[in-house]
This record gives structure tokens, sequence and C-alpha cells, in this order.
């Protein structure tokens, strides 16, 4: 059962923290919904991933939703990859305020993040402990946030295949975002979230209306730094705990997924938009706000192992990073050398060798990436990453084939897939390839491989591409309802850019289509790329 609290609006980071003496050894630690990588102690790893496993269930308590168990290799893995200067090395980019970043995708959603402090207000905090430098930069309580702002989205979006408007997406991820573990085991959600008070009070103002509409938002935006974020956190806030308005946030998001305007079903619900406004204003001006708190009896959890990884396997870290960050022709050409390298120092290490596997077939080296898929096979007949990796090559290779062997080269090209699905049903790869083994080859997929293309974007709704390809799909059958049901969570990704705007000019496009004329994805594409390109001057 959850007690409700009431917190003070401007809470103190205690200072109390788990040892952060430094460690040399890498750790994995496993849970039924998470792996994570990190060079700390191992009970400090453990005590994180049990952190996260009671965030995950604490999430289940307060929203009433249940999200399956996923299949092993479709948990979220995090990476803490030491300090924030090592965190923006890994992504790449060019912004300097990066605290952590999260990708999901059907062959194994990733999160990268620098050594956490886990704070928990006014209670206990936490430093997973580091052997790589460790600077005073000021990441470690916000790249906590960010990760359970990730991880929220994650949930939601596997808990439901509706799509959430924006401002309630965001509200959502940063209402949980501020959850608090206390020392006896409870958890705290819905504390008040000091960053979006402090952005209300110095940003640009939105309007709820401008929430509710984002095309308006997006109209009268410009460069401002503005309240967004913060808004819409605080309206979640106000419905979610204000006695008066039970039940109306659930209300409008049915809405919402049944078709209903975001603005129209919001003056539907909330009645007077001018008075909401002012109601909301003034809950946020506030000193304390309510919470709730889940007790440790009421919060259950599955066992946590934790293990030291060896020596190859630790040296490969580096690689498996960058590999899973994703890579360009270039850089992956430069990870190349350095897998090569450890992986003749430790020949007999199945994850080395599944590792290097990876790395050659980024480089764009199929048979050698086979090569080392079939080393790792014979050191350990059940790596999976082995099998995905040697199956990604022989599908590559299939694809340059004539076309009067390709039916062959496919078959052949299934049979990882298939070693794989014996070993875990639930693997997307298998299911998404048994599909691909068809449409690559110009020919149309049986039943089987359809409803295996469906299994997989249920498993894995969080892969934007895979919804686009599902969605192709459905167009293909004649089912544009179908189709803009599976895009519409993909449009409405305030982080998905260009396949958010890809998605969204498709669903334009099936809702134009005239009655009876034949929906070509095919078309869409070729006219979406032919207008971008000219956008882009290329």
């Amino acid at each position: 059962m959850a007690t409700f609290l009431v917190r003070w609006y401007v809470a103190l980071w205690a200072a109390a923290m788990f040892s952060s003496s430094a460690s040399a050894a890498w750790h994995k630690a496993e849970s039924e919904r998470f792996v994570v990588y990190s060079d700390s102690r191992a009970e400090d790893l453990r005590k994180f991933a049990q952190m996260l496993e009671r965030f995950h269930f604490a999430m289940s308590l307060e929203s009433g939703r249940e999200v399956p168990n996923p299949s092993p290799s479709n948990r979220l893995t995090v990476y803490m990859v030491g300090t924030r200067d090592n965190l923006r090395d890994i992504h790449g980019g060019k912004s300097s305020t990066i605290a952590g970043f999260y990708i999901p995708r059907a062959q194994g959603s990733v999160t990268f993040v620098p050594n956490i402090k886990i704070g928990t207000r006014a209670s206990q905090s936490a430093q997973i402990g580091s052997r790589r430098k460790r600077g005073n930069d000021g990441a470690v309580d916000g790249t906590l946030r960010i990760l359970l702002h990730e991880y929220a989205h994650h949930f939601l979006i596997g808990s439901s295949r509706h799509a959430m408007p924006r401002w309630l997406s965001e509200g959502a991820a940063e209402y949980f975002s501020s959850a608090r573990f206390n020392e006896d085991g409870s958890v705290d959600i819905g504390l008040p979230n000091n960053d979006r008070a402090y952005e209300i009070s110095q940003a640009a103002p939105v309007p709820l209306r401008e929430l509710f509409d984002y095309d308006l938002y997006r109209e009268n935006r410009g460069n401002r730094y503005d309240a967004f974020y913060g808004r819409s956190w605080l309206l979640y806030h106000f419905l979610r705990f204000n006695p008066a308005r039970k039940g109306q946030l659930t209300r409008y998001w049915k809405a919402v997924a049944q078709g209903t305007d975001s603005l129209q079903a919001a003056e539907n619900i909330f009645g007077d938009l001018d008075g909401l406004e002012r109601e909301v204003k003034s809950y946020g001006r506030q000193r304390n706000m309510p919470a709730m708190r889940f007790a440790r009896q009421d919060i259950q959890i599955g066992q946590v192992s934790v293990a030291e990884l060896p020596k190859g396997h630790a040296e490969m870290m580096e690689v498996i990073m960058r590999s899973k960050r994703g890579v360009t022709k270039t850089k992956a050409q430069k990870i190349l050398l350095n897998a090569q390298s450890i992986a003749k120092r430790y020949p007999q290490d199945a994850a080395v060798q599944a590792a290097l596997a990876e790395a050659e077939f980024d480089a764009g080296n199929n048979d050698a990436a086979i090569a080392a898929a079939d080393r790792a096979l014979s050191i350990n007949p059940e790596e999976k990453q082995a099998f995905v990796q040697k199956g990604y090559a022989l599908f590559r290779k299939a694809e340059e084939m004539p076309k009067a062997e390709q039916a062959a080269a496919f078959a052949q090209a299934m049979k990882p897939f298939e070693a794989l699905n014996a070993l875990e049903a639930d693997h997307t790869q298998p299911l998404i390839h048994f599909y691909y083994s068809f449409v690559r080859r110009g020919v149309k997929p049986p039943d089987g491989a359809r409803f295996a293309l469906e299994r997989a974007i249920q498993l894995a709704p969080f892969d934007k591409r895979l919804a686009i390809e599902v969605a192709a799909m459905k167009m293909a059958e004649g089912d544009p309802v179908v189709a803009r049901y599976v895009l519409a969570p993909v449009a409405a990704d305030p982080h998905g850019e260009d396949q958010a705007a890809f998605a969204t000019g498709l669903i334009q496009y099936l809702e134009k289509a005239e009655d009876g004329k034949p929906l070509s994805f095919a078309e869409f594409k070729k006219r979406w790329d032919a207008q971008n390109d000219e956008k882009t001057g290329e």
C-alpha cells in the first residue's frame, strides 16, 4: 500500500554515501529487467541494480500498470562509463552538458551514464566507485535523474501502445524521475522536482494551451529557453494529487488514445482551461507538495547476481561500449584495431571473440565477423551475441548475392537465428530476421513471418525503426488503421527527431490517402527522401 507524504518544495541531498574506493575489476550485475556493467565494487553494483528494480516495482504500483519481464537479451543494459568526459567521448556529440543517454532498440536497449551517485533526499545516497579518474564535474545527482527519466519512458511505452501527448510523456517521466530510495527499503514517488521548479521560475513561461496543442507550442517557441518540461511536470503532479480532479488525467489520456484532439480532450475533461491555468500556478507556489511512499514489504524484487568479468572481457569493455553506442565507418576501423589486438591475447574467451565479431561486422568485414563468431561458439555454444553477429554478416552477404542464389543464401543466413531462437524463444532478432529473409529478396512474406514481426514489436514496443517496419508491412496488407496505431507512439516521441518527423509525415499520408487508392510505403519514402534532400541541398 502506498502512503501519502508531504515534502518541502526545496529538499536537500544528503552527503552520506557508500565507499567509493577504487577497484580495478569490471563487474556485471544481472536482475530480471536490468544488466549493469561497471568497474565498481561488486556490492555497490548489486545495490544499484536492486535500486533500479525497486524503481520499476514502485512505478508499477503507482501507475497500476504491469510490464511483463523481458526475455534475457531484451533487458535494459546500463553501461557506467566513468566520468562525464568518458561519457562525452563515447557519445561523440558536441554537447558539453550531456549527462547520460538512452538508445531504445529491439536488439537490446542500452543506456550510458557516468558512474552514479545515488541521491536519496534527506536520507541515503551512494557513489558507484570507479578506477577511472573521478572529477568534481557535478554529474552525479543529475545523471541518476536522467537515467530514471529515460527508464520511465521505457516503462510507460512498454506498458501501453497508446501514444502519449508530448507534455504527458515528459511530465510523467519527470514525475517519476524524482524518486527517492530510503534506507528502510521504501521508495518515494512524486517528490517535488527541484530542477523543474527552478526552470518554471526562470525560463520563458509555457501556457497550458500550448502544452495541450504541441503545434501551437512549436509555432511560438522560437529559440528561447522555456519551461515546457517544468510546466509538464507541474501539471502532471497537480492532476495526479488534486482530489477534485481525481481520474481526469486517465480520462484525458484515454480520450486522446481514442482519437480526440489533445486540446479538445483537455477542454472536454478539464473544463475551463483558464481556470485550470490559475489553479496550476497557485499549486506551483505552495511551499510543500504531496508524494507517495511505497513500503519495503510491498516492493518485491527478485535476486540480483553480480560477477567479476574475466580479464579479457574486462579489457574488451571499451570496444563493447563503443560498438553498442553505434559507430561510423571511420570509427569502426579504429575500434576494430583495438578489438583485434585484445582478441589475439584472449583467443579462448567467447565474449571477447563475440565482441570482435561485432567489430568486424561494423567495419564491413563479413567473413572475418563469421570466423570470429564461429570461434566464440566453439568455446561457448550458447554465446548469444555470436549467433547474432554471424546472422547479421550472413544476411549482408546474402543481400549481395545474385537473385538466383538469394533463396539458398538467406536460408543459410537464418541458421544462426534459428539456433538462437532455440536458446531464447523471445529473442527479437530471429523473429525480425525471419521476416527480413523474405522481404529483402523481394518475396511476399508468409503469414508466419508477418506474425513473427508483430511478435517482435510486442516484445520491443520502444524500437522506433521496428515500429516503422511494422507500419510498412500493415500498409502492404491494406491496413492503414493498424499502421497509424503503430506509428502514433513514434510520432509522439519527444526525443524521436528524424524518426518522429518521418512517422508524422507517414501518418498524414495515410490520413490523406483517397479511399481505394493503393498505399505504398516505398512511394511515400521516395517522396520524403526527395523533400529532405531538397531541404538540405543534397
